[in-house]
């Protein structure tokens, strides 16, 4: 039996959609969809999957590692090398926590708009 549903966007909250998206644009070099604008903004991700990034009112950032303001999902990215692949991101924005659980399996880094993402090697 085929799957009843198959995955196509990821969505992410944030108060500046453009901006995100263009870090996100920078970091992996997804294309820009051709209907952004400033309240919502996507990447065109490989096999049909997006990345979207839509414009919140009032937005409070996820509070990493505590759950003050939970985090509720966060990407991983695999990477050829974490120290390179670290760098350049808090090179284009990207903000690192204190906490880091496991900093030789994998980073914890933070997009500018304060939403988690861990940084993986890739296999």
């Amino acid at each position: 039996m085929p799957p009843l549903m198959k995955l196509s966007a990821i969505t992410l909250d944030c108060p500046d959609p453009l901006a995100l998206a263009a870090f996100y644009q920078q970091a992996t070099g997804l294309e820009p969809h051709p209907k952004s604008d400033a309240e919502f903004a996507g990447l065109n991700g490989e096999h049909g999957l997006s990345i979207g990034f839509q414009r919140v009112a009032n937005y409070r950032p996820p509070s990493w590692p505590d759950q003050n303001v939970p985090q509720q999902l966060h990407l991983c990215f695999a990477v050829d090398n974490l120290d390179e692949a670290e760098v350049r991101l808090l090179e284009l924005g990207a903000g690192k926590p204190d906490h880091q659980p496991h900093e030789r399996r994998w980073r914890v880094l933070t997009d500018p708009a304060g939403h988690p993402f861990c940084l993986v090697p890739r296999d």
